[in-house]
């Protein structure tokens, strides 16, 4: 009997899933380029790491406040066209960030720093649509049985173009300046908004939308609540990434701590990337299988452990390392979290159901991100950071005692009840 290996590029044929992670891509590079030097050209401009914690705010309520609306008109619009508008708002974005960079020596700082965070509102905005809008339209392009593979191809997309963005923005920053940088962002939107349009038009999912919207959202919520493996997921995550968001504080590390300036902030900022695409790629070549549960959980909990180590560290390096190997544990736990939503659920309510995970998780990076300014403004850096990580690892001894099907999720048993 000949065994047949799974096909580590079935999803990679299909001509619209190409286009769809081209232009997954393209917004991720300016998304994460903006990341990187908007947080620098505050702390330029301040030298405040509560400032750095304020844009991560500033970014996270319109994202909670519009996401569960955004997921309800994902489930009864064009998919497709709602991500048009969502890169059309990220290039104007763009566009107003170049502005205010080139008249950075004409403003006054209040202005400056006004017009910043006003900006990455609307990006908050943006991104409260894109999410759910593209994790609904993603299972529109392919089948059904190539799914896992699409699943792990689009993450591993997402993490190349945060690596490449991450690393970019700070080169771009430290060589030739802020104006290039946030104009190489827009060029990047440009681009991303070309792939979307040689996408063709998919129908919605034929539902009952004569629903109200506040009733359609409780239909949401309620199956997200109610389904142990989905919210003990989206919970563990959640808290991990609240507590563990070290990524924020990167600007003084790279400053203050470590003393190696914009540059070497993109390489700190690309590690956790650079870890991860590594295990996507291994991912796509040999699928989750069996004990997915507690390989979850343990990789949480090295996740934890690995942020504990970087803010020890003293060292470029060995920082460098730590945060490459919290990248190699979070691939894990974001791969089989997304192919649990995939699977359970049903696909007139993904944009539903991508909202609250995108409130949860998405979200909770910006929200961590405040977390992390504040703890650090109170208590210091550096026990901020340790402080991150020890709560990560209390979470996941918790998850383990109340989230028995997620401890014992078999991942082979779950794609044979698919």
């Amino acid at each position: 009997m000949t065994i047949t290996k799974p096909d580590a590029y079935a999803a990679l044929r299909v001509p619209a899933y190409r286009f769809f992670l081209a232009m997954r891509m393209m917004t991720t590079l300016a998304i994460q380029i903006m990341s990187v030097s908007v947080g620098y050209f505050v702390y330029d401009l301040t030298g405040d790491p509560l400032m750095l914690g304020f844009i991560g705010l500033a970014e996270a309520v319109p994202a909670i406040g519009i996401s569960l609306w955004a997921g309800h008109l994902a489930d009864k619009y064009n998919r497709r066209n709602i991500l048009i508008g969502c890169i059309l708002t990220l290039l104007l974005c763009s566009l107003a960030l170049l502005t205010l960079a080139s008249l950075r020596d004409t403003l006054p700082k209040t202005v400056l720093l006004t017009g910043i965070y006003s900006v990455v509102f609307c990006t908050g905005i943006s991104r409260g649509f894109f999410s759910p809008a593209n994790f609904a339209l993603l299972p529109q392009l392919i089948h059904k049985n190539i799914l896992p593979n699409a699943i792990t191809w689009n993450s591993s997309t997402w993490e190349v173009a945060s690596i490449t963005g991450l690393g970019l923005g700070g080169l771009l920053y430290g060589f030739a300046g802020v104006t290039a940088t946030f104009a190489t962002m827009a060029g990047l939107c440009l681009l991303a908004l070309t792939f979307i349009l040689q996408i063709a038009s998919r129908p919605v999912p034929p539902a009952d939308h004569s629903e109200p919207a506040i009733i359609r959202i409780r239909q949401g919520l309620k199956f997200v609540f109610s389904n142990q493996l989905i919210i003990s997921a989206i919970a563990l995550d959640l808290f991990a990434v609240l507590f563990g968001g070290a990524v924020a504080l990167l600007p003084v590390f790279a400053k203050d701590i470590l003393k190696v300036g914009p540059e070497g902030l993109g390489i700190l900022r690309a590690a956790m990337s650079v870890g991860a695409i590594s295990t996507a790629i291994l991912l796509a070549h040999r699928p989750m299988g069996r004990n997915a549960g507690r390989l979850m959980l343990a990789c949480v909990a090295g996740f934890g452990g690995c942020i504990i180590g970087f803010g020890l560290s003293k060292f470029f390096w060995l920082s460098f390392f730590f945060l490459f190997m919290a990248g190699v544990f979070d691939e894990v736990s974001v791969y089989i979290r997304s192919s649990l939503m995939q699977y359970l659920t049903p696909e007139h309510m993904k944009g539903r159901v991508s909202s609250v995970n995108s409130i949860f998780i998405t979200s909770s990076n910006e929200i961590g991100a405040f977390e992390s300014g504040l703890t650090a403004k109170l208590f210091g850096t550096v026990p901020s950071v340790l402080l991150g990580g020890t709560m990560t690892i209390l979470i996941v001894l918790f998850t383990v005692w109340k989230a028995p099907k997620l401890r014992d999720l078999d991942f082979d048993e779950l794609v044979k009840e698919e």
